[in-house]
């Protein structure tokens, strides 16, 4: 073998070996280089998940945390914020006759524990108190006691009484607007009022952090169940009920039922004064159905001269003869009519309306349907179905024949005063573009005549006790005998006094009325409308005029230069 081909040999295994080196550091590096890219799929997985776990935790966290802290019911307030019922923690005192483990409830004896609780609540019966411990038998003992009142009962010493925490339901003001709110029960629901109307709004995470707001005006309310109890008592009433709208926006800024009821507590003469008179109760409303008489009479064109005289001599139809409560005279117009109140001449004015056209109108206010308004407690009209007979016109047309709420008669005087447009009642606070258009009833020049003839009747007429100097008011009082069967009662009236102000330009109506007053001398012995529930608007106007923007202003009054003529100076009712 030459030097050359061993030189050629040994060139061809470095060769080889410097390849077989390189391969394999190629395929070290390939290896790590996946090791690599394992460990980074690895970590990039472990980021993602821990990221992933992190925020939803959070999420998780801060919405536990947030519900945490939201009240297990939401909060109601009047339009302006102040509260109406609020849910916050509060203690019980429970009775637990087994806490000391031993067969004994009390280390002391059960006279001696009532009477130590008698010092902290004292309201109780001792005696009564005594006895139930006596007897050993468990259960709540009291609802709603205080953080300080919970202390002293921890300081008697006595295992026994205990006292766990509760949310509790409070009013703060107390009774007021108890059938608007109702109240909730031990199951956590609303009952009867708003309460049970917003019951899943006010239990939901998603909106009770927020606090619903109603029409309602507390210092309107406040005022209007004042006034309300002021006639109620003076005249030895049953019960009252009584309502302040706003007219263009169907807004309940009061809205009251007494006798009333406290939804803190609630007990069996609570639960016997939950019915509401204002929504749930029908009556015949007697002669406040007059106004809307004549306005539907002008509206169809069959009234077009107010000075035109009608008989008001008894008048017999179908075997009924309709009659005043007094002689009222040969003859009278429709201004004289409205101001003396005149069955009769309501009857002729029926005759040329018609029934029928008549029941058209009652129908458009929404007489013929239960009242218009959020509550569940809605009672259904008294309606005759079917084509009016002129008789059931006549006695519809004066009040009588037809049982209707006293918020059907709210909603249809704001329609007739307003512009002619009715709108459904409502406890929701309306925004601006919230307000319904409603439907026109009554066309605008008849509604501008009845403001006249309303502030007439106040003026001259039956209403002149709800007469405040400044205010403008123009109603209608009525005075209507509770049916019974086969007839009527003559010793049991309806007395009701239905409202507006201020009438050169209304934006209130107020109805106040009065179940079964009795002739007192405050109502200078009478009992009908223009001597009791007459006055409770004359008094709750100058109240809550100037606190919803109307001041009094003497320099201001409706025009009645051309009825002034056609109407005698008197009153009558």
């Amino acid at each position: 073998m030459n030097a050359l081909t061993v030189s050629t040999a040994i060139y061809s295994g470095r060769v080889q070996l410097v390849t077989v080196r390189q391969r394999s550091l190629t395929v070290a590096r390939l290896r790590v280089l996946l090791v690599a890219a394992l460990f980074a799929a690895l970590a990039l997985a472990a980021v993602v998940r821990i990221a992933f776990l992190g925020l939803t935790d959070a999420t998780h966290t801060a919405t536990s945390f947030y519900e945490a802290l939201l009240p297990p019911r939401g909060e109601i307030t009047d339009r302006n914020g102040q509260p109406l019922a609020r849910a916050f923690p509060a203690f019980a005192l429970w009775y637990n006759p087994e806490a000391l483990g031993d067969g004994s409830a009390l280390v002391k004896s059960p006279k001696e524990v009532a009477l130590e609780l008698k010092a902290i609540f004292p309201d109780i019966d001792e005696f009564e108190m005594a006895e139930r411990l006596a007897k050993g038998k468990g259960g709540y003992l009291r609802r709603r006691v205080l953080p300080e009142e919970a202390n002293r009962v921890q300081a008697i010493g006595e295992l026994a009484l205990e006292l766990p925490q509760e949310t509790d339901r409070h009013y703060p003001q107390g009774s007021m607007a108890a059938h608007v709110l109702g109240y909730v029960a031990a199951d956590g629901h609303g009952r009867v009022g708003m309460e049970a109307v917003l019951d899943d709004q006010l239990r939901d995470p998603a909106t009770r952090a927020k606090a619903v707001p109603l029409s309602i005006d507390v210092r309107v309310q406040g005022a209007l169940e004042d006034e309300l109890t002021r006639g109620m008592r003076a005249t030895n009433a049953l019960g009252s009920a009584g309502i302040v709208l706003d007219v263009d926006t169907g807004e309940v800024l009061a809205l009251a039922s007494l006798p009333e009821f406290d939804p803190n507590q609630i007990d069996a003469a609570g639960a016997a004064n939950m019915f509401n008179r204002v929504t749930n109760q029908v009556y015949e409303l007697g002669s406040t159905f007059k106004p809307l008489t004549v306005a539907a009479a002008i509206d169809a064109g069959t009234v077009t001269d107010l000075s035109r005289r009608y008989s008001a001599r008894p008048f017999p139809i179908g075997g009924f003869t309709i009659k005043d409560s007094h002689d009222l005279g040969a003859s009278l117009n429709v201004p004289e009519m409205l101001i003396h109140s005149s069955n009769v001449v309501t009857a002729h004015v029926v005759q040329d309306l018609g029934a029928n056209r008549l029941k058209k109108t009652m129908a458009d206010l929404g007489m013929n349907k239960r009242p218009f308004i959020e509550l569940p407690a809605k009672g259904f009209p008294i309606w005759a179905s079917g084509e009016w007979p002129l008789l059931r016109g006549m006695t519809v047309g004066y009040g009588h024949g037809i049982a209707v709420t006293p918020l059907h008669l709210a909603s249809a005087y704001a329609a007739m005063v307003n512009g002619g447009v009715w709108r459904p009642a409502t406890l929701r606070k309306l925004e601006k573009g919230q307000v319904p258009a409603g439907r026109r009833v009554f066309k605008a020049s008849t509604s501008a005549r009845l403001n006249q003839l309303l502030r007439m009747i106040v003026v001259y007429g039956t209403g002149r006790k709800a007469d405040a100097p400044g205010f403008r008011i123009g109603g209608k009082t009525g005075s209507a005998e509770k049916p019974v069967a086969g007839g009527y009662k003559k010793n049991a009236l309806v007395a009701t006094f239905a409202a507006a102000f201020p009438m050169d330009r209304p934006r209130y109506v107020v109805i106040a009325m009065l179940d079964e007053p009795q002739g007192t001398v405050a109502s200078s012995f009478q009992r009908t409308a223009a001597w009791n529930a007459a006055p409770i608007v004359g008094r709750l106007v100058p109240r809550i005029g100037p606190i919803l923007g109307v001041p009094p202003d003497a320099s201001r009054d409706v025009d009645l230069t051309d009825l002034a003529p056609l109407v005698p100076k008197g009153t009558s009712e």
